[in-house]
């Protein structure tokens, strides 16, 4: 069962690996078509409007019909986007290619995970390492890979969109083979904002606390961390905007897998403090000019994502019945990405008035606030022992420890 989720995790982590490939190519573009800051970041928020739409049908429907029926689709419009992205001659068919992109990461987010789960009953912790894990890496490989292309090989805005496109193919060998059983139970309504079943409401919120603000700070670093480097740190190679945003997502890959014994209470407060020590990083790292404390940030900036969305996870497998499972699953990302699509934004439209630092710092300061109060709401406690009295499962009652 280990070995078959470890293999379900595969289609998240080729759909993730195209959900950051853009990042580094973005300057390219922005020299090719001319757009600002303010622009890049509008680019960016249709992926995560995207993402929201198929959040508020993927897991209603993954949950209803099944697993495949909501991926394979998924699957194809990933294909899709990264057609337009190697042929966009304009900001309209990046915004487009970004927006499929996020239908398809939003499936895979929601159905994606829920098959993690399906296809290991009784392996909650290991599904949600797999899941997560393989959300983490999928994202930090595609900048990387995406970096090293642009700078090596022809076509620097083409060649990894045409790599992406044969492992989406794989992607979609591997769903089709995988035994998901048919969902037991139906929602009634086709279309709605993730509605969690109330066993599994305090293991969201405890979720969304941390996973939030790390996503969030991990996002800035996607949107606007190239022009960081090239506008206020003097470093224009792709590569090392690739490898910042791989090195971040490696260490919310390394975090999840070196602290998986821990209670889950103590996973969450480490995350909110890491997010927190990482905008704390992002902020000096521009007042004194320096990349190596910018890849600090990011690493810490990636532990915080990571453990928040390894913790929320966790509790959300131990509390949550199978036939709501992916609903659930969306309604944490809902609550994660929303800000993650907000404060970049306006950090990007602040940057075009007041200057870049400017920017930046203002949303230091703001996603140090927001991981200091889910920080608070981690160590709190009572969601903890609300979801144990509901479950009686073991990881939900270490975390109220």
């Amino acid at each position: 069962m280990k070995r078959t989720a470890w293999l379900a995790a595969w289609p998240v982590l080729a759909v993730f690996v195209l959900s950051n490939a853009p990042t580094p190519v973005y300057v390219l573009w922005q020299r090719e078509l001319g757009f600002s800051a303010g622009v890049l970041t509008v680019v960016f928020a249709c992926y995560i409007a995207g993402l929201l739409a198929a959040l508020l049908v993927a897991g209603v429907l993954s949950d209803r019909i099944g697993r495949k029926p909501v991926l394979l689709p998924a699957l194809a419009l990933g294909i899709m986007a990264c057609v337009l992205f190697a042929t966009a001659g304009s900001v309209l068919v990046l915004a487009v290619a970004r927006f499929l992109t996020g239908l398809a990461v939003g499936a895979a987010v929601s159905a994606g995970m829920a098959a993690v789960n399906d296809v290991a009953p009784g392996e909650g912790k290991t599904a949600a390492l797999a899941s997560s894990t393989a959300m983490v890496l999928g994202a930090g490989l595609g900048p990387l890979l995406a970096g090293v292309a642009s700078e090596t090989l022809p076509g620097p805005t083409v060649t990894i969109f045409l790599a992406e496109i044969v492992l989406l193919v794989s992607a979609g060998i591997v769903v089709a083979r995988l035994p998901l059983p048919r969902p037991v139970g139906t929602t009634r309504a086709w279309i709605r904002i993730p509605q969690v079943h109330p066993a599994g409401r305090s293991a969201v919120l405890c979720g969304v606390a941390v996973f939030a603000p790390g996503i969030t700070a991990t996002s800035f670093v996607l949107s606007l961390g190239p022009s960081v480097l090239t506008e206020l740190l003097d470093t224009t190679n792709r590569i090392v905007a690739g490898a910042l945003a791989f090195v971040m997502f490696l260490g919310a890959t390394g975090v999840q897998f070196a602290v998986r014994g821990l209670p889950v209470r103590a996973i969450l407060l480490a995350g909110a403090a890491s997010t927190t020590a990482g905008m704390v990083a992002l902020v000096v790292s521009l007042q004194t000019a320096s990349p190596a404390l910018l890849a600090v940030a990011a690493v810490l900036a990636g532990t915080g994502q990571g453990m928040g969305q390894f913790g929320g996870l966790t509790l959300i497998n131990a509390s949550v019945p199978a036939n709501r499972l992916a609903e659930a699953t969306a309604a944490q990302n809902v609550g994660g990405y929303v800000p993650a699509a907000v404060l970049p934004l306006a950090a990007g439209f602040l940057s075009d008035a007041a200057g870049l630092a400017t920017g930046a710092t203002a949303f230091g300061a703001v996603v140090i606030a927001a991981a200091l109060a889910g920080g608070l709401v981690a160590g709190r406690g009572r969601p903890a022992r609300q979801v144990a009295a509901s479950t009686g499962l073991r990881n939900c009652a270490e975390y109220s420890r």
